[in-house]
């Protein structure tokens, strides 16, 4: 899984899966982009459910996300803000690597989709490091909204292009299909599902 998935997903309910399950260990590895489960010997993975193998299955972890895009008071003090995605060509933008390359940021407002291929300084493969950098005026960088709704609300950054972010389809564990599955592994999905969500 991401950094971001395990600080978002996995971490908040560690310490009640651990009591629950004392004798469970979980050996997890971060990295971007999908893995390879049956090649790297894993269990299951969590990613971005439009990111998942249709061979796959899948049961979500957590609703559906936003994206925000970012910058600090400092960076926008002697810069416009911008008012359409189209005008982050006139801007610094903190690049994300995604699996294939860097990750276009798209857009959507009233049915108009419009997708970006952003220019800037540094091209980053992990979203806190993205966070830090526009922290530091580097420039305007995109994260999840949960990663960065307390900076927003102490002033650290200043959020841009709010209503042209709709929601994402959250994260997903996943898993190839198995006529025995380990009862770790079970236990585990149950901790970590979202409740009420049709799983495919």
């Amino acid at each position: 899984m991401s950094r971001s998935a395990a600080a978002m997903v996995l971490l908040p309910r560690l310490a009640a899966f651990a009591e629950a399950y004392p004798k469970v260990v979980l050996d997890v590895v971060t990295g971007t982009g999908p893995a390879d489960l049956v090649a790297g010997e894993f269990d299951a993975g969590i990613q971005l459910g439009e990111y998942i193998q249709r061979d796959m299955i899948a049961v979500r972890v957590t609703p559906e996300l936003r994206l925000a895009v970012v910058g600090s008071p400092a960076y926008f003090a002697s810069r416009s803000v911008p008012q359409t995605p189209k005008d982050l060509h006139d801007h610094r933008c903190i690049t994300l690597r995604h699996t294939g390359g860097p990750y276009r940021w798209e857009f959507e407002k009233e049915g108009k989709s419009v997708t970006i291929a952003p220019d800037g300084p540094l091209i980053i493969d992990e979203t806190h490091l993205a966070i830090q950098a526009a922290l530091s005026g580097v420039g305007i960088g995109v994260a999840y909204e949960e990663q960065v709704a307390e900076h927003i609300a102490k002033g650290r950054l200043l959020r841009v292009l709010e209503d042209w972010t709709p929601p994402i389809p959250g994260f997903s564990m996943y898993y190839p299909s198995r006529r025995h599955q380990p009862a770790a592994l079970a236990a585990l999905i149950n901790a970590l599902r979202v409740p009420h969500r049709n799983d495919r």
